[in-house]
Formats: C-alpha cells, structure tokens, sequence
C-alpha cells in the first residue's frame, strides 16, 4: 500500500503505508470496519497520492500522483532485497488517477481528463507515447488479461463511463469491448483464472460493493451475485495464494 489517507478527526492527514506480507498477516478487529494489521514498512519515497502502481521485472513502481494542487510526472522504483526506493525517469505529461501504463488520468492543469498513454522501457529508462485510447479517462481501471491491456471505466468530468477498451501492444492499436453493467470510476481490477474482476469503485454518486467479471471468451460482463459488504471506492485489489 502507497500513500493515500487516514482520516484523523475530520481531517484527511497524508500517510505512507507499508507493505503487508501474508505470512505474517495478524488482523485485529478495532471497532467498525477498521481492523489493525502487521505492517513491515518500506523506506521512504517521494510523497504522492494515488499514484499508478504496478510490476515490472520484480521492482514496484510508483508512477505519478499528486501531493495537493502539486500533480506529478515523477517515477520511483522499489527494490524488495535493498528495501529502497530510487528514482526512473520522468514522464512526458503529469499525471494523476491514472494507470501503471499511464492510461489517461488528469493533468491538474488544462483541467482536461486525458486520452494519451505512456509506456515505460526499463532498459532504455524512457517513457514514450502510444496509441490514445478513443476517449478520454480519468479514474479509469486498468488490468492485464491474456497480453491485453484493459482500461475500464473512469470519467471525463462529471461524466461516469461503463464503457472498456483495450489495447494491444503489437499493433499498438484500442478497440472497444462489451460494455460493464454499471458505470464506474476508480474501482479495483484483477485478473485470475482467465478473467478479468473489477471490484466496487464508484458511480459519481455512491461508493459500489458490487462486483463485475470480464470473459474475454464472450465478451460479456456478469455481476458476481454476491456483492461486498459495504461499498468501496479507491479500494486495492491484489491475490496472494494463501490458503484460507
């Protein structure tokens, strides 16, 4: 877990997270939905809310973000066996809830939601552009299904999208697929077992507990028929093979 907040009172307070590892995973209720948990915390990096974060050649990266009006076009990269975090060059456009592959977001500037998409060469240190998407995303969702590149949801100002496209990186072409059931924006995205969840985010109005599945073999969506207990946007999603 990267950045974010915790909510002291009234006030929203900026708070670096750690890195929870399941083996030695303790949950401890503490009233409400708040649970404690063992945490082994990370070195320190440059401080950033909701940046895009992903995997790459076993190193994390933390890929833009913003710290209040600041939105920026930083990158770091932590190294699990050096416990350390260390900077990787810029990207073309400051961006903020956006994807790992920098998938649209909002470059807290022209106050423009965004189409573009930068990709990142670890050998060369360089992002580039490439293909946009054929419409613009913010909050978008983005996963990895079968070589594809997947942005799901998000918005362009009020406007909350249950439209998805997808991008392949050998023709460095979009194409639509089927559209999700509900509209939704800053959601959860995970892939497994061939498909692809999207998990609560929200519609523009409320937080959603509901959660869709992507067969790429249909190209249908269905709603899981159990939802979350409580609604959740901005929520992480990640698989951990631990057995219940």
């Amino acid at each position: 877990m990267l950045g974010g907040w915790v909510r002291r009172g009234v006030e929203a307070v900026p708070q670096l997270r750690g890195v929870l590892r399941p083996e030695d995973e303790s949950v401890v209720p503490r009233g409400g939905d708040v649970c404690e948990a063992q945490w082994s915390q990370s070195e320190r990096w440059i401080f950033s809310l909701r940046p895009g974060v992903g995997v790459l050649e076993g190193q994390l990266y933390a890929v833009g973000g913003h710290d209040g009006p600041l939105v920026r076009k930083s990158v770091e990269t932590y190294n699990p066996d050096t416990n350390m975090w260390a900077p990787v060059a810029d990207m073309a456009l400051c961006r903020r809830n956006a994807g790992v592959l920098r998938v649209g977001g909002y470059d807290g500037a022209s106050r423009q939601c965004l189409s573009s998409v930068e990709c990142y060469d670890p050998k060369m240190n360089r992002w580039s552009l490439v293909a946009e998407m054929s419409a613009r995303r913010s909050g978008a969702s983005v996963g990895v299904l079968e070589g594809q590149l997947y942005a799901v949801g998000g918005h362009d100002g009020p406007l909350v999208r249950k439209s998805v496209e997808t991008y392949n990186p050998d023709t460095n072409m979009w194409a639509p697929v089927a559209d999700m059931a509900l509209c939704r924006r800053n959601a959860g995205v995970v892939s497994l077992g061939g498909l692809l969840y999207v998990v609560g985010g929200d519609d523009g109005s409320s937080n959603l507990p509901s959660v869709e599945v992507y067969n790429p073999k249909t190209n249908a969506w269905n709603l899981l028929p159990s939802q979350m207990g409580t609604g959740r946007s901005y929520a992480g999603v990640a698989i951990i093979d631990k057995p219940l």
